[in-house]
């Protein structure tokens, strides 16, 4: 008898490896060649993730869609820059993982569906981030719900600062939303002022993110693609935020889980530190439950 759990790969401009789970029509579908990311997230029949094809397929262009990793910081730095004892450095937003090509270490079919995939520190990176790093993910498929297991490993012999997150878009059917979280504020990066919540949060017109600050609970939930159902989201208690962001005239909405808030990196004020020669080991899980 076939097993309900397949990963196979394909040709699509580049190698991508697709989970598939038949007993809960669900697949997930990612590209090591472009950061490692998830581009398709089909969970119980229903697409939840956005993507716009062209900057995919575009090998310099910053993806819009799927689910970036975001590594070692999440968000900008100011002037795109960092000093760190006495150096400055230059990083890009969002940091250094999500350009570039990661290995297959394995795949496996047994009980789940499972690709496990490898970003180590080397020539490229240390100009950006001066840490020997090794990154180990592993997208997991099982019980209709993706499981991003990550290691994050400090092969240096100094503490390693890691504000690491995630920037998936999801499709949407309207933009304001009331967002199942205990979060009762949040920072509106479009004037900069701390806003209660109150209701639905009207994500429209903004062209900055906003970030919700004070969640104890570590999950978020939201309507599905069709305006029913439920997305959720729960992650490890190193996410501490979850920031919001949209484009005008774009059907998604980003709803990213960070460590730490934008430019962290130059206020060094709660920065997340990895103690040399260690690891640290965390998970984000997207689940959907259709609506009846």
């Amino acid at each position: 008898m076939m097993s309900q759990y397949q990963v196979t790969t394909h040709q699509d401009t580049y190698t991508l490896y697709t989970l598939t789970e038949s007993a809960t029509d669900s697949s997930v579908t990612i590209c090591p060649e472009r950061g490692a990311i998830a581009i398709s997230c089909k969970l119980r029949g229903e697409e939840l993730f956005y993507l716009d094809r062209d900057t995919f397929i575009d090998p310099e262009a910053n993806i819009r869609g799927g689910n970036p990793i975001l590594f070692p910081i999440c968000g900008q730095l100011v002037n795109g820059a960092y000093e760190w004892d006495g150096v400055v450095y230059q990083m890009r937003n969002h940091g250094v993982a999500r350009n570039r090509a990661w290995e297959v270490v394995s795949t496996s079919e047994e009980g789940e569906a499972s690709l496990t995939v490898r970003l180590t520190a080397g020539e490229g990176t240390y100009n950006e981030y001066p840490w020997n790093f090794a990154l180990e993910f592993t997208y997991t498929l099982k019980d209709g719900q993706l499981h991003i297991r990550q290691v994050y490993a400090n092969q240096a012999d100094t503490d390693m600062p890691v504000y690491a997150g995630f920037h998936p878009y999801f499709n949407i059917s309207s933009k304001k939303f009331v967002y199942e979280t205990d979060a009762t504020k949040f920072l509106d990066y479009n004037d900069n002022v701390v806003k209660p919540i109150d209701g639905a949060i009207d994500m429209d017109g903004l062209k900055e993110s906003i970030a919700l600050l004070d969640a104890q609970e570590r999950q978020i939930a939201f309507p599905g693609p069709d305006g029913t159902g439920r997305v959720r989201l729960t992650y490890s208690d190193d996410f501490k935020y979850v920031v919001l962001w949209q484009v005008d005239g774009k059907p998604f909405i980003c709803v990213e889980p960070w460590m730490a808030l934008n430019a962290e990196l130059n206020r060094k004020e709660e920065l997340p530190m990895i103690p040399a020669g260690t690891t640290r080991n965390l998970v984000v899980t997207i689940g959907y439950t259709p609506g009846e």
